[in-house]
């Protein structure tokens, strides 16, 4: 086989191979900006993890004057998991109505977060935005989700892989946006030893379809 068919075949089957996982081309976000908006963040609000081990989130958005909306099961909200051996789906948490998250949270008015909030849903219909934490060498569960998800990692590293059926991928943080399809069975897991935070977005509109 010549080398142009064999670099054709290998690009046919990266495509297919990460066929749930969709990079957005001509969109980049500066990460140094998200970092050190996020040190300042911090230092206003703390992760909410509702006492679930390795989970752990800071809303971006609320419902209209709503403060209830980003606080207790709301910061979660529902997804399917397989938990046992008899291999029965079960659901776990609440329903949340995403379309109604449309409200800039106070503390990110003003800093980058904001930039990135209004352009991203310029470009796509947006449900809850969060800032999500993954602890060092933990993962989460085996789960689908109502929708897919928007990617932006903040900080991350090589140990850190998000895991859709049978297929693994590192998503850098370089500034690049991805969509992955959590509608299928998926879980993320941090090998490394440092946090992994990624701003991460319900996409209402299923580009997977």
């Amino acid at each position: 086989m010549k080398s142009v068919e064999i670099a054709k075949n290998t690009e046919n089957i990266n495509r297919d191979l990460f066929k749930d996982f969709y990079t957005i081309p001509n969109l980049k976000f500066d990460v140094d900006k998200l970092r050190f908006d996020l040190d300042k963040i911090l230092k206003l609000k703390k992760f909410n993890s509702l006492g679930i081990k390795n989970f752990a989130a800071i809303p971006l958005n609320q419902i209209p004057g709503d403060k209830s909306s980003i606080e207790g099961h709301n910061v979660r909200g529902t997804y399917w998991t397989i938990p046992d051996e008899t291999g029965k789906e079960a659901k776990r948490d609440k329903p949340i109505d995403e379309s109604k998250y449309t409200e800039l949270v106070a503390e990110f008015k003003g800093t980058y977060f904001e930039e990135v909030f209004n352009i991203l849903r310029k470009n796509f219909k947006l449900g809850r935005v969060r800032i999500l934490l993954k602890e060092p060498r933990s993962t989460l569960s085996w789960h689908r989700d109502p929708e897919p998800r928007l990617h932006i990692p903040i900080i991350t590293n090589k140990g850190c892989r998000m895991v859709i059926e049978n297929v693994s991928k590192h998503m850098p943080a370089d500034g690049t946006v991805t969509i992955t399809n959590n509608t299928k069975y998926h879980n993320f897991f941090n090998g490394g030893e440092q946090n992994r935070i990624h701003l991460v977005a319900c996409v209402l509109e299923n580009p997977f379809n």
